[in-house]
């Protein structure tokens, strides 16, 4: 999409309220941005441009684009400008489903590119999570998923090879593992999954074309059959910019917690972990 650079709404600030200025300018152009007047890559005017149409200081168009960029909202390229940014992609309580099913409900184009595939001995901790003996073979499949076209994650998925000797030969540069497995009779049901917040790799941030010590959100998901055997164990790097998480809230027995998904802080301090928890808050197809 072409660079543009959109001309502000001629809604003036109110200095009677009691409320910033630069607040009052930062929620002006958020709404603009949820209404769909700025879209996702459309270039903002210049500091010096908003200053003088909202009549405020630099200062304050500065603080108000910070946060906006800080939120997500806008994005800053050295030497070109300000930019709205893509949403995000939502992460919270869903459907057990694969990450080319939700990018095509959000209408996006999802692809992989195949980073490795092959057949290996289970570690310690891959045997633990699928319940099989350490160095029990299994299928480790290693993948940079993008949408339309853009490097969102990187994802490491492990099966049992015992589960389906010839997954191996699938074409995965295209089709989706869930698709896959269920080519081979085996649908996962259920799912129990984590994540925490975590800095990106260097070798990460080259394939997901952002600057090393990003900020990435990491993901662990363990998927069971309907017998309950694990069947899947994968774990993903997300861009922090393009991934956020939501949970839905309800209140009982005095006690706040979420829907089906629980924040906790991991034993050792290292972060805050989500966690889809057996029951209530294990997240399964409707």
């Amino acid at each position: 999409m072409k660079d543009r650079a959109l001309v502000s709404s001629t809604r003036a600030l109110d200095r009677a309220l009691p409320v910033p200025l630069y607040h009052q300018l930062k929620s002006l152009l958020l709404s603009r941005i949820e209404v769909g007047e700025l879209r996702p890559h459309a270039r903002l005017e210049t500091e010096d441009q908003l200053s003088a149409s909202y009549r405020v200081s630099k200062a304050t168009v500065r603080q108000a684009l910070g946060e906006l960029v800080h939120e997500g909202y806008l994005r800053r390229e050295q030497g070109r400008g300000t930019f709205v940014a893509e949403p995000r992609v939502d992460q919270g309580p869903t459907e057990l489903t694969s990450f080319t099913d939700d990018m095509q409900r959000r209408g996006l184009a999802a692809h992989s590119q195949l980073l490795s595939k092959a057949v290996v001995p289970a570690d310690a901790g891959t045997a633990a999570k699928l319940r099989i003996a350490p160095g029990a073979k299994v299928f480790r499949l290693e993948r940079l998923r993008t949408a339309n076209g853009e490097p969102l994650a990187i994802q490491i998925a492990q099966i049992p090879l015992e589960l389906a000797p010839a997954l191996a030969g699938e074409p995965f540069e295209s089709g989706s593992l869930y698709e896959a497995l269920e080519r081979h009779g085996l649908v996962p049901v259920s799912a129990h999954e984590r994540h925490w917040a975590a800095l990106i790799e260097r070798a990460q941030a080259r394939l997901l074309k952002v600057a090393a010590g990003s900020a990435g959100l990491c993901a662990e998901r363990v998927a069971f059959l309907r017998d309950g055997r694990p069947l899947e164990y994968t774990s993903s790097v997300m861009r922090a910019d393009r991934y956020q998480i939501t949970l839905d809230l309800v209140r009982g027995n005095g006690v706040l917690r979420p829907v089906r998904n629980v924040v906790e802080l991991d034993g050792d301090g290292s972060g805050a972990r989500t966690s889809a928890r057996q029951g209530e808050n294990r997240r399964r197809i409707g």
